[in-house]
This record gives structure tokens, C-alpha cells and sequence, in this order.
């Protein structure tokens, strides 16, 4: 799936990196590149659901990021 979103630093427990897409969907990408974590950043991804992704944060869809632009 291809999303295009901004990144936003959460700030539930512990925090953590969130994507906010255009409408509005919020995604937890489970392998966030170094260089997508700045707050507001805007970008293009392609994206998978997390196969039995486990946390304690109850924000969002767990996914893989597969490819990225920003």
C-alpha cells in the first residue's frame, strides 16, 4: 500500500514514531528509518502490515516500511 503522510513523534509511554497519512490514518511503522525522525516531516511510503506485531502502544497500524521518499 502507498501512503503519503507526516511523521509525528507520539508521546504515549514511552513514545514513539507515528505516520499521520492524508486522511487522517494513523500508522506505527515498526522499522523507522533514522533519517524519517524529525518531527513534521513530510513523506511518501510504501507500506505492509506488520505480520503479529505485538506492543503496548495502542495508537495506530503496525507496519513495515518497504520503501520511502521524502
Amino acid at each position: 500500500m502507498k501512503i503519503k503522510g507526516t511523521v509525528k513523534h507520539i508521546n504515549l509511554g514511552t513514545g514513539f514514531w507515528g505516520i499521520i497519512d492524508e486522511k487522517g490514518g494513523e500508522w506505527r511503522p515498526v522499522n523507522m528509518p533514522e533519517q524519517l525522525k524529525k518531527e513534521g516531516k513530510k513523506v511518501s511510503l510504501t507500506i505492509r502490515e506488520a505480520d503479529g506485531e505485538m506492543s503496548i502502544f495502542m495508537w495506530g497500524t503496525p507496519v513495515d516500511i518497504v520503501t520511502f521518499h521524502t
